[in-house]
């Protein structure tokens, strides 16, 4: 049986951010990854597709060029092309990061790995042993059980297809329905969106999500909460979806049905009681420093966890105190508190920290000023269709806990709120720092 320091299940954000303290402190690593390296994200996720957000961005301030005396034919887009675009961009990522591995010292074995053992795993008949064995599988589409569900395209066919739909339904409220479905609404696609819960985008603040809602709307997207879906249908070469809501069925025909209801970890394959590891459902029992409450040499770390948000920075970073984890011994924890997150729709949702119903609920004292920015010169100088923001404050200490913001290049303003929180830069101090005028940055002094 070949022998490692650290094994790791999964070539992604999260497997990468293993191998930098480890191999660091000499440990043989090994990684096993059964598809593409770099995982979800550079492959099939968020770079892919902010290429096609990129192209709705250029749509959108195309609609908006007769408010700087620009007149413009009516754009068309070519949605081959795009797609083409798209995949020359990341074609080489993997190719890349193999290079990456090698330099950095790490062996990349191709396969399907499973354990077979608490402290060995089985790659396609290959038997290897670790002291510490790292699952940073990530998520897969959660399966929708209904009848017609083989009808059903995931995000990898949307970012993959080179013809365009006239119509398209999304069967879930989340991130990646909103991202996709602002691509689409852009490009000319009649969108519907339909969540089964009472709110939509899980986590963001409520009056945020109303925001971009209300301009998702004003795009022509249709968006329906409480919409149970029952089934889909094949009828007349489209595609039916038959839904409820309010206690009345109703349905509505489209070219393509996505599957959004969300990602779960990919650990299926794995044989976790074969590894000793506790788990419901998939969802394995951790302890505070990403250890398996049961069998401690074993990790996790990225979308393979069930209690932490699915992005790739979170997933690095996860990954990086594993590592650091399995050289120091377990003392690191990791801290989400001050980490942003955007939604890529045109305009952006970006947020970090608690949302207001949080804060009150944690019993916090807080300062809440919201902003609608529309007016504000520097939203006026851009046209900008929606610009606001929300900031929450700590009356006793003047600490900023949140910071929610739609437009306005939020996206990547949100970074400023995110350094103050995590680095103890009070609202006023962050006031009174001098910025370039006039620029977007410059209105954080304003919105507190």
């Amino acid at each position: 049986m070949e022998k490692y320091d650290v094994l790791i299940l999964g070539g992604g954000n999260a497997g990468m951010g293993v191998t930098l303290p480890t191999r660091a402190a000499g440990l043989s690593v090994a990684m096993i990854e059964a598809r593409d390296l770099g995982g979800t994200c550079p492959n099939r996720g968020c770079t892919p597709k902010k290429v096609l957000v990129a192209a709705a961005h250029a749509l959108h301030e195309i609609e908006r060029a007769d408010r700087h005396g620009i007149t413009v034919d009516t754009p068309r887009l070519d949605w081959r092309a795009l797609i083409e675009r798209e995949k020359d961009m990341i074609r080489d990522i993997p190719c890349r990061l193999s290079g990456l591995m090698a330099k950095r010292g790490v062996d990349v074995i191709a396969g399907d790995a499973a354990f077979i053992g608490s402290n060995a795993i089985s790659v396609d008949g290959r038997e290897l042993e670790a002291r510490n064995i790292v699952i940073a599988t990530g998520s897969k589409p959660r399966s929708l059980a209904i009848p017609g569900s083989e009808h059903l395209k995931i995000s990898d066919d949307v970012l993959n297809d080179p013809v365009l739909p006239r119509a398209a339904v999304f069967v879930g409220g989340g991130v990646i329905a909103f991202e996709l479905g602002h691509v689409y609404a852009r490009a000319g696609v009649d969108v519907t969106i339909l969540e089964a819960l009472p709110h939509l985008l899980g986590g963001f603040d409520a009056d945020a999500v109303a925001q971009i809602r209300g301009e998702s709307e004003r795009i022509g997207i249709h968006v329906r909460t409480l919409a149970w879906v029952k089934r889909v249908d094949k009828v007349d070469g489209r595609l039916r979806v038959t839904f409820v809501a309010d206690g009345i069925e109703c349905a509505v025909e489209a070219d393509r049905v996505v599957n959004c209801a969300g990602r779960v970890a990919n650990v299926e394959g794995l044989d976790l009681g074969a590894g000793v590891i506790v788990h419901r459902e998939g969802r394995i029992e951790i302890d505070d420093h990403l250890r398996s409450r049961s069998n401690p040499d074993v990790y996790v770390c990225g979308d393979a966890l069930w209690n932490s948000p699915q992005l790739s920075p979170i997933a690095t970073y996860e990954g990086g105190i594993v590592g650091r984890n399995i050289v120091d011994g377990p003392r690191h924890r990791p801290n989400y508190g001050h980490i942003p997150a955007s939604v890529y729709t045109v305009p952006a949702v970006a947020s970090v920290g608690l949302t207001e119903a949080k804060a009150k609920e944690q019993g916090l004292g807080v300062k809440v000023q919201v902003n609608d920015m529309k007016d504000w010169l520097s939203a006026k100088t851009y046209a900008e269709t929606v610009a606001w923001s929300k900031v929450i404050v700590e009356e006793t200490t003047d600490r900023i806990v949140g910071a929610h913001m739609v437009g306005h290049s939020g996206e990547e303003l949100i970074h400023l709120f995110a350094l103050a929180m995590k680095h103890g830069i009070t609202a006023p101090q962050l006031s009174d720092m001098v910025y370039g005028f006039p620029t977007f940055a410059s209105d954080v002094r304003n919105m507190m």
